[in-house]
């Protein structure tokens, strides 16, 4: 039998970073599961580079339990790494590699127990759903929910296997992200007041943001559950102008709004679209054509998954615990919920806190735990 941190070692040394091919890591999945005798759906993107895998271990013609996780990691570059990133190294209990924690551990765990699985007589299948480009917005999922929702039979649970330390965690914030671009009027600038200076436009723009979030964070919906415990207005890019002396016409910056599930993001968005109209307008005495334009970057939904729900007592039972959590990271637990109407728990080994950092690693207790958890979905899954 091949174990979890054997398979682990196989996952590392694929390089899958969002911005290259997951090809290499999906074949050796889908080898594995081969052997076995587990037949495998590749759903691939547009021109064919990425895939997502899509297994069923058990009566297909029955609502499973879906175990969800995304192939691809985050860049090494630029990180100060003591160890070889793609080569998992074993130091001091614990595990290192990129994508250890976040989250090819929880994948590693999954592939161990399908030898487990295909040995008994489950009543109740188990589906693997392993995506691309979750980091870049849970991309590659939406390609396999499309082909899952018009299937006769949909999940009756999905666990995200997301680092949570093993806990249940029933709620996540949702995403949504957006470039704007403003639109001035260049001109010398000796003769500045005959143009529009795009920056400044952006930098109006920009306040009024930081003034809705604060807004927000003093008098908005709250929920102390999370460690933000409130919606949050971050902009993490701007760039704009060529050189000093032309007054710009040209300026673009990145935001993204991450908030609560009992918050109306979209109130948030036409408040920020207002605030820009009526910025745009300020200069348009000077440029008729002076405006913002917003484009859609990434978007996903919340999760909220009831915490006495039958699915969070499902997955209690599996670890032994009893308590749940709520996270400020997105997953792809929000989107079978908004695309399948599958209730999502995360629950997964390692520590977030690892996560994109150099030395991301995790222990062998969690990998432990996370097998024990997965031997007692088998177990659980042949009884019912």
């Amino acid at each position: 039998m091949t174990s979890s941190l054997q398979h682990l070692e196989k996952l590392i040394a694929f390089p899958s970073v969002s911005r290259d091919s997951n090809l290499d890591l999906i074949a050796y999945v889908k080898d594995v599961l081969s052997g076995l005798g587990i037949a495998s759906t590749l759903v691939h993107n547009e021109d064919g580079r990425k895939a997502n895998l899509w297994a069923t271990i058990g009566p297909a013609n029955r609502p499973g339990i879906v175990l969800s996780g995304h192939t691809d990691v985050v860049p090494v570059e630029g990180q100060a790494w003591t160890t070889d990133p793609f080569i998992l190294t074993k130091r001091d209990g614990n595990l290192y590699g990129r994508g250890s924690a976040d989250m090819k551990g929880f994948i590693a765990c999954c592939l161990a127990m399908a030898e487990q699985a295909v040995k008994a007589k489950l009543t109740t299948p188990i589906n693997f759903a392993f995506s691309y480009d979750e980091e870049i917005g849970c991309v590659g999922v939406r390609r396999l929910l499309d082909l899952l929702k018009d299937a006769p039979v949909r999940p009756r649970l999905c666990i995200v296997g997301e680092p949570t330390m093993m806990q249940a965690v029933t709620a996540h914030k949702g995403k949504l992200g957006f470039r704007v671009i403003a639109h001035g009027l260049e001109a010398h600038s000796s003769l500045a007041p005959i143009g529009v200076n795009a920056i400044y436009m952006a930098s109006d723009l920009i306040g009024a943001i930081r003034a809705i979030q604060q807004e927000i964070a003093d008098h908005g919906v709250r929920d102390g559950d999370y460690e933000v415990a409130y919606t949050t207005l971050h902009v993490g890019k701007m760039q704009g102008g060529e050189v000093m002396n032309i007054v710009p016409n040209r300026c673009t910056f990145d935001f993204e709004i991450r908030y609560l599930p009992e918050e109306d993001q979209h109130a948030i968005v036409s408040r920020i679209k207002a605030a820009a109209e009526k910025i745009a307008a300020t200069y348009r005495g000077v440029f008729a054509g002076a405006r913002f334009e917003f484009m859609d970057l990434q978007s996903y939904p919340a999760m909220n998954t009831p915490v006495d729900s039958e699915a969070v007592k499902f997955v209690h039972a599996l670890t032994g615990g009893n308590s749940t959590g709520k996270i400020t990271f997105g997953t792809e637990g929000g989107l079978f919920q908004q695309v399948l109407g599958t209730p999502a728990v995360v629950c997964g080994p390692g520590n977030i806190a690892v996560a994109h950092k150099p030395d991301e690693h995790v222990s062998e207790a969690q990998m432990a735990a996370c097998d024990q958890m997965l031997a007692r979905l088998v177990e659980k899954l042949t009884e019912q």
